[in-house]
């Protein structure tokens, strides 16, 4: 108890009042999300080609979202986009649930990915507000705590609601949309900076053209770049895994939400003290480590066929997430100047964008047409490039400790 206290008074209290809303807006996604490819094609009967195309949708979809929300969110703040993209999300979603046709199903998905993810680089630009710099990798950590300790619990409820009502999931998660943004709009300040005394704020145009200073900066770009591999494997547990696993090892719903929830069971009890012991170590050789934990997990499912060492292989996925993820926001939080933490945001946050667009749609390619097995094959490769592209940004660049600041 003392120590859980000690923890508590390290962190300023308005970041655990954002790690209560992110729980609660995590908990109403998880009641859906991993179940997401399942109702599409059970619903629709299409398969996971099409699947993969409507993920392409919703990366286009959020890119046209967060490309003004990065901006906007450095130009007037955070509070208002966050709530304004909570507002919108909550209706759309509602709607997702009552389409009966495929095709208007892709266009309520476009216009609920642009609102989803206007407000995605302002949650991120309020942590990296909150968080002194020294805490920011451990603040990440308890972040990902959070927000798993919401998929222990939303996986295995969603699973046993989907085999009953798919609808009730999509009207569950638009409710706790709606009761985020009043957490929102009562519980969390505006964090935006102020402007330094005597400085003449960025005009609209301005702040937009600031984004061709992101893409300017070789060594934030080479990073996302490199995330964008790996984050294109591990997209795979969430998407389809689910499907996969059902068709070549008739594993139902809750046998895949069993297996979410173990990963984020891990996450629960092992992230904060992992990342208490990275947090001082060079992040790049971390990204690598971790990177190969990840691909080597998804690579297993080539190879076995039973539930206990499928939960195995989730295992051994999880520790490599637990390395990477808090990782990678912490060293993009130390690219960012202050001023600028929505656009940064936003560029790093394509590196998860695409691989969420591309990478179910080539997974949908090679399970519908090939041997489903080379899909995590093609996932070993990949993610062996990705560890090849940490390490070589670790020796290029000597990026120091993660609570460090990126010169």
């Amino acid at each position: 108890m003392n120590r859980a206290l000690q923890i508590y008074r390290e962190y300023p209290r308005d970041f655990w009042m954002m790690i209560l809303v992110n729980f609660v807006d995590r908990l109403g996604g998880s009641l859906l999300f991993p179940f997401f490819a399942l109702y599409i094609t059970k619903k629709f009967e299409v398969g996971m080609t099409e699947v993969g195309g409507l993920f392409a949708i919703f990366f286009v979809s959020s890119f046209i979202g967060a490309f003004p929300g990065g901006a906007l969110t450095d130009r007037f703040g955070r509070k208002g986009i966050i709530i304004f993209s909570l507002i919108a999300t909550s209706f759309s979603t509602l709607l997702m649930g009552f389409v009966n046709e495929f095709q208007f199903f892709l266009t309520v998905a476009f216009i609920s990915g642009i609102f989803t993810d206007v407000g995605g680089p302002a949650y991120e630009a309020v942590f990296m507000d909150l968080l002194p710099e020294e805490k920011r990798a451990s603040g990440f950590g308890i972040r990902r705590v959070a927000f798993n300790l919401a998929v222990v619990i939303g996986p295995v409820i969603g699973g046993f609601i989907a085999a009953r009502s798919y609808l009730a999931l999509f009207v569950i998660d638009a409710i706790v949309s709606a009761i985020v943004a009043f957490m929102v709009f009562r519980l969390i300040p505006e964090t935006k900076p102020a402007a330094p005394e005597g400085q003449e704020p960025e005009s609209t145009a301005q702040t937009f053209k600031g984004y061709l200073q992101v893409l300017r900066d070789g060594k934030f770009m080479a990073f996302t770049f490199v995330c964008l591999l790996i984050w294109l494997v591990y997209m795979n547990m969430n998407t389809t895994l689910g499907v996969f696993l059902r068709d070549q090892h008739g594993i139902p719903e809750s046998g895949y939400g069993w297996l979410i929830s173990i990963n984020a069971a891990m996450v629960v009890l092992l992230q904060f003290p992992i990342t208490r012991r990275i947090e001082k170590s060079p992040p790049m050789l971390m990204m690598a480590f971790g990177s190969f934990f990840v691909a080597f997990g998804l690579l297993l499912y080539g190879f076995v066929s039973t539930f206990w060492l499928f939960a195995i292989a989730i295992a051994i996925l999880t520790i490599g997430e637990m390395v990477t993820v808090p990782v990678a926001n912490a060293l993009v939080a130390s690219f960012s100047p202050e001023e600028m933490r929505g656009r940064y945001n936003f560029i790093y946050g394509n590196s998860w964008g695409i691989s969420f667009a591309v990478g179910p749609y080539l997974a949908g390619l090679i399970l519908d047409n090939y041997n489903p097995n080379w899909l995590w094959y093609a996932c070993g490769i990949i993610g062996m490039l990705a560890i090849l592209g940490f390490l070589a940004l670790h020796w290029n660049t000597q990026t120091k400790p993660i609570l460090l600041t990126q010169e």
